[in-house]
């Protein structure tokens, strides 16, 4: 059975944008590859035209992947989230105490992850560290460079 991925209606329709241009601009280029590639003539020792064919299988396998994806997406209904405890789509204000300062995270599913925007999954070890935690509680968190200790301070939607 297929995972259902919850994701913001921001989030879908960048998938469904992404879908879409690898399926009209994506497989034009890569056809546009394979016939330049066959041009150069004999295709038993056409290196390029090898690797365009497994570039354009790639392709496919990867639209092949985010359909099944977007199948299986649902768009998370706001107004259904318990913003006592941190949970997909709240914005938590933390304590991070190694780094001495308060930052703000929003958890969202692992494709709308963007640290610049401090969106981060809940499949991260962080996102993971903070699910189900409420305001007053700290986590303590394994991450790669050891241990963290943040301090839930506030949490929204």
């Amino acid at each position: 059975m297929a995972q259902i991925n919850y994701m913001t209606e921001e989030g879908l329709e960048n998938l469904r944008k992404e879908v879409q241009e690898m399926k009209t601009k994506g497989r034009a280029e890569m056809a546009n590859m394979i016939k330049e590639a066959r041009e150069k003539g004999d295709l038993s020792e056409n290196a390029e035209y090898d690797a365009a064919k497994e570039a354009q299988g790639m392709l496919e396998m990867k639209i092949s992947q985010l359909e099944e994806m977007l199948a299986n997406s649902r768009v998370m209904d706001t107004s259904q989230i318990d913003v006592s405890k941190v949970s997909v789509l709240t914005t938590v204000k933390v304590f991070h105490e190694k780094m001495n300062r308060e930052i703000e995270y929003t958890l969202v599913a692992e494709k709308e992850a963007d640290l610049k925007q401090n969106k981060i999954s809940v499949t991260s070890p962080i996102g993971k560290g903070l699910l189900g935690k409420k305001v007053g509680e700290t986590a303590h968190i394994e991450v790669p460079a050891g241990m963290l200790s943040m301090k839930i301070l506030d949490i929204r939607l």
